[in-house]
């Protein structure tokens, strides 16, 4: 029961956040706030599928994981509280696995979206670039010109979708 009600929950919250910022561009503090809250009590009432020390330890790395990329203009805050929130129903663990899954899934939506803009071969050339440059680059991926951003939460869905069931 308790993994059922914490892939429900972890579903709901992620497709929430998702459908919001394909339309805003945002993650809402107070829904962000309300699963960290809903987490930690899931927790707290035995609910789910860790304890309170691990429903905490499982925000803090998805805050540290995601940090770095919000530091360097590359991520949303919204996007950084939202795998810091899921990670309290989560834990480390399969926090660290959803971090991952959306990473890989990041990378797909951004090439279908590069795709769909035309723009493969440039995004391919920036992202080359700026791994390369130590994230020296940065400001190609910022820039409003260049047309590189999309939603995030969309990748972070999947990926802590797949964390849930795994």
């Amino acid at each position: 029961m308790s993994s059922d009600l914490a892939l429900i929950v972890v579903a709901a919250a992620a497709i929430t956040a998702a459908a919001i910022d394909v339309r805003t561009r945002r993650v809402p503090n107070v829904l962000t706030g309300a699963i960290a809250l809903v987490g930690v009590g899931i927790a707290a009432a035995g609910l789910g599928r860790v304890g309170v020390a691990l429903s905490v330890a499982g925000c803090v790395v998805g805050l540290v994981l995601m940090l770095p990329g919000y530091l360097i203009g590359a991520t949303g805050g919204g996007d950084v509280k939202l795998l810091a929130s899921v990670g309290t129903l989560l834990g480390p663990a399969p926090t660290l696995r959803a971090f991952v899954a959306s990473a890989i899934a990041g990378g797909v939506i951004a090439l279908f979206v590069a795709y769909r803009r035309g723009r493969v071969a440039a995004t391919v050339a920036g992202t080359a670039a700026l791994m390369t440059s130590a994230g020296a680059r940065i400001d190609d991926i910022k820039s409003a010109q260049r047309d590189n951003r999309f939603a995030y939460a969309p990748a972070i869905a999947v990926g802590v979708i797949v964390a849930a069931l795994t």
